[in-house]
């Protein structure tokens, strides 16, 4: 957060990048293959989305309006066997904020909000399709990262969870209003107010994966997929993605109000005190 953790000024991060197409970052890398960009994440244990993380997706979409220009769809990815992404990393935000006074701590969480919704938009708003190739978990910010794309592929292990109510908090990267415009309100509701997980069949049941593949088999699927939608013309392609999936900026913008409101509340230390002192190996578990 502000004056205690480095969110880099938007320095551009540290990473081997050879061309635009080519990137390898501490928590991310891409590379263009076949007209298709693939963003992998590989940030252990389990894809926390900090500082570090924020920084690399940052650079992503500041490359990706190049990137797009010969390209045809963008597959979103983990190379980490633990799963997608376990979400935001708690443990930074609660050092970070024992460091500082609350007022600042709040200023650095909005900051922090507004630079991930920044990111979270652009892929949103991305000129191609875009697919989440998801496996194990897919918690928190991973779910919302899978929620901005176009498509869901999922292995059958995978789960869908938004555990951020048991920290006294809400889904703060775009989660709620995302999933409101792709499901109906039971559903979103049940996730929400439950923090219970559903697995990748019951996910597709709902409308919100579209493909459940074999385990292992998420980002074959998403490659055979963007395959065939490179057959198609690009300018159709755009308007129907435009027609069919609005972005809805002022309850995203909404979103992060309520989030820095409840952030300041005793129950969300305390759930992240909790947490960040928990011995389970996997304490994102609900």
């Amino acid at each position: 957060m502000k004056n205690a953790v480095d969110h880099s000024q938007h320095a551009v991060p540290e990473g081997r990048q050879t061309t635009m197409n080519q990137f390898t970052g501490q928590s991310l890398s891409w590379d263009v293959k076949d007209g298709v960009i693939e963003l992998s994440l590989h940030r252990a244990p389990c894809n926390e989305i900090g500082s570090r993380t924020l920084g690399e997706l940052e650079k992503f979409v500041g490359a990706l309006a190049g990137l797009v220009a010969e390209s045809h769809a963008l597959i979103v990815h983990s190379s980490l066997e633990c799963g997608f992404c376990a979400g935001a990393d708690l443990r930074e935000l609660y050092q970070s904020a024992q460091k500082i006074s609350k007022n600042e701590a709040r200023q650095g969480v909005r900051e922090f909000l507004e630079r991930i919704h920044r990111v979270m938009n652009t892929i949103d708003a991305a000129p191609i399709p875009t697919i989440a190739a998801v496996h194990g978990v897919t918690f928190g910010g991973g779910f919302e990262l899978a929620l901005v794309c176009d498509l869901i592929i999922a292995d059958k292990m995978a789960r869908f969870c938004f555990p951020e109510l048991r920290l006294g908090l809400i889904p703060g990267f775009g989660g709620i209003p995302r999933l409101k415009r792709d499901l109906g309100n039971g559903v979103v509701r049940d996730l929400l107010l439950t923090g219970r997980s559903i697995n990748a069949t019951k996910a597709q049941s709902v409308g919100l994966v579209s493909q459940v593949a074999a385990e292992g088999e998420a980002l074959r699927v998403a490659r055979a997929t963007a395959a065939q939608i490179g057959k198609f013309d690009r300018r159709t392609t755009l308007a129907a993605k435009q027609f069919i999936k609005p972005i809805p900026y002022e309850e995203l913008r909404r979103e992060i109000d309520l989030f820095c409101e409840l952030f300041a509340q005793p129950a969300v230390e305390a759930g992240l005190r909790k947490f960040v002192e928990s011995t389970d190996a996997q304490p994102y578990l609900p």
